[in-house]
């Protein structure tokens, strides 16, 4: 009887050992997805963050599918960058004033009634030798630095186009780059005056 008894005292004894391993092992096993779970979140944000640089000016190339739609020659495929409490918005000056709208998404959406589409600025750009002429900037957001997006297009012609755009090479905006931005500034006033 005693032996049964000591048995019986093993058996609960190694049940017990088991059940408190198992309940452990899940307890571990929660407490490390709930930490992996943070740690993929706050990795998430930062890299969010990352994205975005500081409040200021940059330059960046302007990348698009078309040979078309460019930033003009004068400004060597770059635009100027905005960053300002967290959100990004280009300006570019094109190559003429043949494209009369741009929208942040595809042609089916800019097409819509309560669709916002950009309004074109007037730059006056200059070449390297000297001539000047009139040309259509816009200011575009960046949703994200090197990813493509979508941008659609409404020319003279009235139909709408569909392109991929993209923006790269971020670098501090040089005094020269002001300058052209300050010169653009300037016309879009006048013409609102």
């Amino acid at each position: 009887m005693k032996r049964k008894c000591y048995m019986a005292l093993i058996l609960f004894a190694v049940s017990s050992s088991a059940l408190m391993s198992s309940h452990t092992s899940v307890l571990a096993e929660e407490t490390e997805l709930s930490v992996a779970l943070e740690t993929d979140a706050g990795e998430e944000k930062a890299d969010t963050e990352k994205d975005v640089p500081e409040d200021g000016l940059y330059t960046v190339e302007f990348h698009t599918d078309s040979s078309m739609f460019h930033v003009n020659e004068a400004h060597g495929g770059r635009g100027v960058l905005t960053v300002k409490d967290g959100k990004m918005t280009l300006h570019i000056s094109l190559a003429s004033k043949s494209i009369v709208n741009l929208f942040p998404g595809i042609a089916e959406d800019a097409k819509k009634e309560d669709a916002e589409l950009l309004e074109p600025t007037t730059d006056n750009v200059t070449y390297s030798d000297g001539f000047s002429e009139e040309v259509y900037g816009f200011d575009i957001p960046i949703p994200e630095l090197e990813e493509e997006f979508d941008l659609a297009l409404i020319g003279k012609k009235g139909k709408w186009y569909d392109h991929k755009v993209s923006v790269d090479d971020l670098k501090p905006a040089a005094e020269e780059d002001l300058e052209k931005l300050v010169a653009t500034v300037e016309t879009e006033e006048e013409e609102n005056n």
